[in-house]
């Protein structure tokens, strides 16, 4: 039987599992009845056919990718309020087998493995359905590649972003807890930038003489500090906009202004970062505390982890894993591997691709998209494959006659290490011992680094020296390309490094 190219969207009750815990059988019914009489009529009116009812979920197919986008955001922008149920949706668009009044074929598989990582409230579609819609009639953003089930390669995600949706692009985001974003809004006087600043233009169409002067009349910026705000834009304007390595902020005025608002509303923690702070408000800080990137620990380890990864996110903070990652570093027993996830990632002075992969040598550095420079230190060392070095604005300043511990739980006032949860970045060795840590929630950070790991005190004649507090993870000093471990009280100075476990602190002269 001939294929036909569809656009095949499946439809998810995002908290069906425990609703269904909640309810009796009659409430069962009447949620899968509700679910049915909401889904059939919006797809209906976009034009596309339900083949299959599963009760917390729906598989349909479109002739038209665009149509299938707007029924997709309908659904998510209404959902089942009043029965507390919110849905994800996806999309996916290629060649389908329709038999019998069902359909098959990778297209089908995408689009479900596609759903399976959708958050709830959101829409996710594949790079075939960006391909086929109408770009400048659907609001639309990356969200990165995935490793889906089943499905060869990495896989590039985008989400529709819906009338009250509103991600904040990390830069944007950090800027706003900094309060060093600048927003400029058309028709207004701008207001005097602080010193380096993020800038976010508002009411301004891409590529209009307005957007243009506002521009030229500012002083020289990094292209990447300049953001435009859009809901729907022309895929031309939008490749001139971000060609030139400005970035996109995709959300209406409202939403814009709402998530601007509880950004500046979270309180950040220490750990997440900060400017500097004196443990004591009335001394001069003698040095600064500053996270500066991830050590990477050899493997196999202990006969529990194979190997990892990290992801690398835009402002140059690593995590487990994440959709907004811009660069993955892999950790096996052949070596260390970077490969590039979003478009502007450069290793060593190549530009790579997305998807590239590259093996990483002493000396290897590694940059995307307007982010820090990060160096790579290879060790060899049975404890560690290597360190990734870069300073961040997550800093503590400690005055003489001081003492700062450092761990997961640090005595206060004391900077506390990264605690990333989940095991989506490991890779398991076989055997009881991997079985008994992965169901123990093993983590690497939790492994390698105690709750209080490390003091560092600056005696009053301003020497600085580091004392071991955990029994069983060690804590090492790097200096001049070589690890040596603190066995009890060790001299430090500036430009040494501290490893704990995971956790890169460096030892810099104070900010002036």
């Amino acid at each position: 039987m001939a294929t036909r190219t569809r656009t095949v969207v499946f439809t998810d009750l995002a908290n069906y599992t425990q609703s269904v815990a909640r309810s009796d059988r009659q409430g069962l019914r009447n949620l899968i009845s509700e679910h049915e009489q909401y889904v059939s009529p919006i797809v209906a009116q976009h034009g596309g056919t339900v083949v299959k009812n599963l009760g917390d979920s729906f598989m349909a197919l479109f002739p038209s990718a665009t149509d299938s986008l707007r029924a997709a955001l309908q659904l998510v922008e209404e959902g089942l309020k009043e029965a507390g149920m919110l849905l994800r949706v996806s999309c996916a668009t290629g060649d389908v087998e329709e038999i019998d009044g069902d359909a098959f074929g990778d297209t089908v598989n995408l689009s479900a493995r596609i759903n399976s990582r959708t958050p709830a409230g959101e829409v996710w579609f594949s790079e075939s359905t960006l391909s086929c819609m109408k770009q400048s009639e659907i609001p639309w953003e990356a969200v990165g590649s995935f490793r889906l089930k089943g499905i060869a390669g990495d896989m590039s995600c985008y989400r529709a972003v819906t009338k009250g949706g509103c991600q904040l692009p990390a830069p944007v985001e950090a800027a706003v807890k900094a309060g060093n974003l600048v927003r400029i809004v058309k028709g207004e006087r701008p207001p005097p930038l602080p010193p380096d600043p993020t800038l976010l233009f508002q009411g301004f169409e891409a590529g209009s003489p307005d957007l243009a002067r506002v521009i030229d009349g500012l002083p020289v910026l990094d292209p990447a500090r300049l953001w435009l705000s859009v809901y729907k834009m022309s895929p031309a304007d939008r490749h001139n906009w971000e060609q030139s390595g400005r970035g996109l902020v995709v959300a209406n005025p409202d939403s814009l202004t709402a998530a601007i608002a509880q950004c500046r509303q979270e309180v950040i923690p220490q750990a997440a970062g900060s400017n500097t702070i004196i443990l004591d408000m009335e001394a001069v800080a003698e040095l600064d505390l500053v996270m500066a990137g991830m050590a990477l620990p050899a493997v196999p380890l202990a006969d529990v982890v194979a190997g990892y990864s990290y992801d690398l996110l835009p402002e140059g903070r690593w995590v487990n894993r994440s959709n907004r990652a811009v660069l993955r570093v892999d950790v096996s027993s052949q070596g260390v591997t970077a490969q590039a996830l979003s478009a502007a990632v450069n290793i060593s002075g190549k530009t790579l691709n997305p998807g590239t992969r590259v093996t990483l040598h002493n000396g290897s550095e590694l940059r995307a998209a307007g982010g820090p420079v990060v160096r790579f230190h290879s060790l060899a060392d049975s404890t560690y494959a290597g360190l990734l070095v870069a300073d961040t604005p997550m800093r503590m300043g400690v005055a003489r006659s001081q003492v700062a511990e450092m761990g997961r739980e640090p005595n206060h006032p004391g900077l506390a290490l990264p605690d990333r949860t989940g095991q989506e970045n490991i890779r398991w060795c076989s055997g009881p011992r991997a079985a008994r840590a992965r169901e123990g929630g093993f983590t690497l950070d939790r492994a390698l680094a105690g709750r209080r790991q490390a003091a560092l005190e600056v005696s009053p004649d301003g020497r600085t020296q580091i004392r071991s507090l955990h029994t069983r993870c060690p804590t090492w000093i790097f200096r001049d390309g070589r690890m040596s471990r603190v066995d009890g009280v060790e001299a430090v100075q500036v430009h040494d490094i501290i490893v704990t476990g995971t956790s890169l602190v460096a030892l810099r002269s104070p900010l002036v």
